[in-house]
């Protein structure tokens, strides 16, 4: 079934719809917002308001395009949270709230780097790197526009490259940054 499908089902349906929904997107977008916030059980809560949020609403939805829409829902709940939480940047972040998206396929060292990034710029290299999204679905899912996120995708991905050949230069020095990102 298209995607396109099954969002003009889960508009029109009712919970059978929606448990199809969660558990096509539940595991990804929990992924996805583990990353972004660097904390599993809030992410896992922010996962419930997203599918509360998309149920309910989901009669103003188009039926085009699910995917993009619960992962704008999850990207706007998390950055609101963060907003809340007034924490942009991970060196302000205690060590005691951090679970690590470890499941995402990130390295150690890759992970400490990225905790290090803004919110912003983890969204765009993991819907990039690990969901293998493109420029047109990150700007649906951001509400930036395409250039916009190429730039801060160059920009997180050379900060990262940074970040890992400062920590550790004899393994992430310049021949290597590729093959850390």
């Amino acid at each position: 079934m298209s995607d396109s499908e099954l969002g003009m089902r889960f508009r029109h349906g009712g919970e059978h719809e929606l448990e199809e929904v969660i558990n096509l997107y539940g595991e990804k977008l929990l992924r996805y917002i583990t990353a972004i916030l660097f904390d599993y059980q809030e992410a896992e809560d922010i996962v419930q308001e997203v599918f509360v949020s998309a149920y309910e609403h989901r009669t103003a939805f188009d039926g085009n395009n699910i995917s993009a829409w619960l992962y704008r829902i999850a990207h706007n709940l998390s950055m609101n949270r963060l907003k809340r939480r007034k924490l942009f940047s991970f060196s302000e972040i205690r060590e005691d709230m951090i679970s690590e998206p470890r499941d995402a396929g990130f390295s150690d060292e890759t992970l400490r780097a990225m905790r290090r990034l803004k919110p912003k710029e983890r969204a765009v290299l993991y819907g990039r790197i690990i969901e293998e999204q493109s420029y047109d679905e990150l700007s649906h899912i951001s509400g930036n526009s395409p250039a916009a996120l190429r730039k801060q995708y160059a920009r997180a991905k050379k900060k990262l490259a940074e970040y890992l050949t400062a920590e550790n230069p004899l393994r992430f020095g310049k021949e290597h940054n590729n093959e850390c990102i």
